[in-house]
């Protein structure tokens, strides 16, 4: 059966994270789907991938044989990371804007993942794996709006996950998540509503059509 890995990164608890409201329901409607897959489940700020060493980074450009104790050790934790993103069917992955980009725990996974020939570079073991990622954010920096060149959440991720990993990608994004908590954004509430209701919508159809395709 199907494989997810889901990943959130959100540094607040499911009652007050949008992007983790929207991971959820896009993971119940998978799992409705695929009542006896798997869900490899890492919430990120819970329990943080360790950062990457000189270690870790060295060991994934030589021979394994030649790894110290401290090479070995290090590089075996992105390995098993490596692992889970190439076992997976399908990912789904949780990344609210902070200060313009993706939370630091997601850049570390990221950091870990990434390892040229293999996952990445010529060779890319998990290319064409469907990739959903739900990007919140607290604001709108769609085109047109004043803050559209600080959109660095779906530009960078599109670019490492599509281009760097060549995984199939696709965006859900909840924005204006701060109106109900910024007076000043009071009357911005109704189409922060209307964003929420839409990303929980996109999210069962994206779920539904993605269990449809893998089933095909």
């Amino acid at each position: 059966m199907a494989t997810l890995l889901h990943i959130d990164s959100s540094v607040f608890p499911a009652e007050a994270s949008a992007s983790r409201a929207v991971t959820a329901a896009f993971r119940a409607h998978w799992e409705e789907q695929h009542p006896d897959g798997t869900v490899v489940y890492r919430d990120l700020n819970a329990q943080p991938v360790p950062h990457i060493t000189a270690a870790a980074h060295i060991a994934g450009f030589v021979d394994p044989a030649t790894h110290t104790p401290e090479q070995a050790e290090a590089f075996a934790e992105r390995v098993r990371l490596i692992e889970e993103l190439e076992q997976a069917d399908a990912v789904l992955i949780g990344a609210p804007m902070y200060n313009y980009s993706i939370p630091s725990t997601l850049k570390t996974w990221l950091d870990s993942v990434i390892l040229m020939g293999r996952t990445s570079g010529e060779t890319k073991s998990a290319g064409g794996t469907p990739v959903t990622v739900v990007a919140s954010r607290g604001g709108s920096y769609e085109p047109g709006t004043p803050r559209e060149a600080f959109e660095y959440v779906r530009n960078y991720l599109g670019a490492v996950l599509g281009g760097g990993l060549g995984l199939d990608v696709d965006f859900i994004v909840p924005e204006l998540t701060m109106a109900p908590q910024n007076p000043a954004m009071a009357e911005l509430v109704p189409l922060y509503e209307a964003s929420r209701e839409r990303a929980l919508e996109q999210a069962a159809t994206k779920a539904k059509q993605l269990a449809a395709r893998l089933a095909a």
